[in-house]
């Protein structure tokens, strides 16, 4: 595959144990295992790029201390472009991860020299941005760093992807106006929803809703494009409210999620936007629609295996996996 991905977002290291279920408010549970390895929403972005066959470049924040340096290093083994701005006064990026007998997560992060990124040390990478075929940030990054991202990828001519991805007040059609195409899971499409004035959605009951019912959504959010991820349910992708640039050309498309022995979800909405960016920088003109199924797959191998970024597949392991 061919083009650069530049990937703007953030790096955690994870601890990781593993339940045999999730605990609930004020419960104590004995965990059955621990692990710890790199994560961080924009590292495993650009991990699942890399391994998807792409020119990978990473622009985030470090600490100064032993969890900075091993992610330098970690990006390196993984032919990663490493662009990163370190905080002497700020802890690397941190995440505690706890996963039920199902593969189901919950996550709590504690962001670090993440929340310190600046957009100067964004715009200081123009050289990457030049050359970009798709630009690809979530949200655990500063706001003004990301828009800047968009910004930037927009005036190179790139595709932007934003990964809504914890929701962050403000995302109105003045914020979005760079991005190409929105990628939410079903709880963030419903505070995006909430932000444009659309209450009463229940995350839960987006699944079994019709897609001209998911479409009608999908319209009320100020951007070109919207690719709904949902999970067991697999993905939809429709027109959003603002048709200039739009990447969408279908009226709306819903794939199914790959058949697959889900041990660990922790990375799967990275890994399928790591990969959405590596194959839509194969193939820039392409409608989204046509890079779905290998997004899809690729993100449920990962969940067959543990850990975040450490899990991501390669190319050639979806290849075979799934051929035809």
């Amino acid at each position: 595959m061919g083009g650069r991905v530049v990937v703007v977002g953030s790096y955690n290291h994870d601890f990781v144990w593993e339940v045999d279920a999730l605990p609930a408010p004020g419960e104590t549970r004995a965990g059955l295992a621990f692990r710890s390895g790199p994560g961080g929403k924009g590292f495993n972005q650009a991990v699942a790029a890399a391994r998807a066959g792409a020119t990978t470049t990473f622009i985030g924040a470090l600490g100064d201390d032993p969890p900075g340096r091993h992610a330098r290093g970690l990006g390196a083994v993984e032919g990663i472009d490493g662009r990163y701005e370190t905080i002497a006064d700020a802890a690397t990026g941190s995440a505690g991860i706890l996963v039920d007998s199902t593969g189901r997560n919950s996550i709590v992060v504690a962001l670090g020299a993440n929340g310190r990124l600046t957009a100067a040390h964004v715009e200081a990478q123009a050289d990457v941005f030049r050359s970009a075929a798709v630009v690809l940030a979530p949200l655990e990054s500063p706001l003004p760093a990301v828009l800047a991202a968009m910004r930037m990828g927009r005036a190179a001519g790139a595709r932007t992807v934003l990964n809504p991805a914890p929701v962050r007040a403000g995302l109105d059609a003045a914020a979005l106006r760079d991005v190409d195409l929105l990628t939410p899971n079903e709880s963030e499409m419903v505070a995006l929803l909430a932000q444009t004035g659309t209450t009463g959605v229940e995350a839960d009951a987006l699944t079994s809703r019709s897609d001209d019912e998911l479409a009608a959504l999908c319209a009320r959010l100020p951007a070109p494009g919207v690719l709904l991820t949902l999970g067991a349910q697999g993905a939809f992708l429709a027109p959003g409210g603002r048709s200039e640039r739009s990447p969408v050309t279908a009226t709306a498309t819903r794939w199914p999620a790959a058949n697959v022995q889900a041990v660990d979800t922790t990375g799967a909405g990275d890994a399928f936007n790591g990969a959405l960016a590596a194959a839509w920088a194969s193939a820039p003109d392409a409608d989204p629609a046509s890079l779905l199924p290998f997004a899809i797959r690729f993100a449920g191998l990962s969940t067959e295996r543990r850990g975040a970024a450490a899990a991501m597949p390669r190319r050639a392991d979806v290849e075979a996996r799934f051929r035809g």
